[in-house]
């Protein structure tokens, strides 16, 4: 085998890698434990450059390893839906085994590296693998109450940060779960509206009435709405050393209204368009939102 066949096989093999871990939705909720961990640091948790580099590093391990996990559980189902039918495990490109494999190492290094950090870190990214893994996955096919079990790991991440710059979770910790948690509903539903049809045919139910109907799109407004609520919290001086000025208050409220506009706007439409929107709209919601809770954190 010469070089050039040898590049071909590393850049393969990381193309795989990046496939089978979902390296995009690894890498944003990589950049909210990261956002949160900033936020964390103070005179008394002094930012350490190493142990962001952990987090991340940690943070990807244990992302990917559920991700790898819920493919080797659901490739039968991904087989008959047009969005997944081209993954590594069920188009036969990867194994099974070999999946588990790669998903068990990603795991155990998730878990020590995270565990460098401090064992409170540790212990809520094993809680948030298992709840994705053993209880989220499964329910996905049985009954719509799974996307409210998997709001919790998918809030874990998030609050994550903040354990790891302090060693400590209380007030500050909860609020930024409590954010994240709201946040997924709106979220998961207009993905789950969008793509209701192709989510039909592996068997799974991702909206909340089971049906693309008003009482869902209600929903969505509802729990938008406590997102907002949430994200206002660290302005009323009740979340401990969590805090946000006024003013940047007012421009996360005016990020809330932005996506309660779109979630309005599918009650009104009803359609898939309208929802594939209201999912974009979203995604630059609690990324943008993060950003300006450091930033008001720094800049003040």
């Amino acid at each position: 085998m010469n070089a050039s066949d040898n590049a071909i096989s590393i850049r393969s093999v990381f193309a795989d890698f990046k496939s089978i871990t979902k390296s995009g939705l690894a890498i944003s909720v990589v950049f909210s434990s990261m956002m949160a961990y900033l936020l964390g640091v103070s005179e008394s948790n002094p930012f350490n450059t190493v142990t962001f580099i952990l987090l991340a590093l940690g943070g990807y391990c244990m992302v990917g390893a559920s991700n790898v996990f819920n493919q080797v559980i659901e490739r039968d189902l991904d087989a008959l839906m047009d969005r997944t039918k081209n993954r590594l495990l069920p188009s036969g490109k990867m194994s099974v085994r070999n999946a588990f494999i790669l998903g068990v190492a990603l795991t155990i290094a998730g878990l020590g590296i995270l565990y460098s950090i401090n064992p409170k870190t540790a212990m809520f990214g094993a809680i948030s693998i298992f709840l994705y893994t053993s209880v989220y996955t499964p329910l996905k096919t049985v009954t719509p109450l799974a996307v409210f079990v998997g709001a919790f790991p998918g809030a874990i991440p998030y609050m994550l940060g903040w354990v790891a710059a302090t060693n400590d979770f209380g007030i500050e910790a909860g609020t930024l779960f409590l954010i994240q948690f709201f946040w997924q509903f709106p979220h998961f539903w207009a993905i789950g509206w969008f793509l209701f049809e192709d989510y039909q045919k592996g068997g799974f139910f991702m909206l909340p009435t089971g049906k693309k109907d008003k009482k869902t799109a209600l929903q969505i407004i509802l729990y938008t709405t406590w997102l907002i609520l949430a994200s206002l919290l660290p302005a009323t001086g009740l979340t401990g050393a969590l805090h946000l000025s006024y003013w940047a208050a007012a421009v996360v409220l005016l990020l809330g209204i932005w996506m309660l506009v779109y979630a309005i706007k599918l009650y009104k439409n009803m359609d898939a368009a309208t929802a594939k929107k209201l999912m974009l709209v979203s995604v630059s919601y609690i990324s943008l939102l993060q950003v300006i809770y450091v930033l008001d954190k720094f800049l003040r």
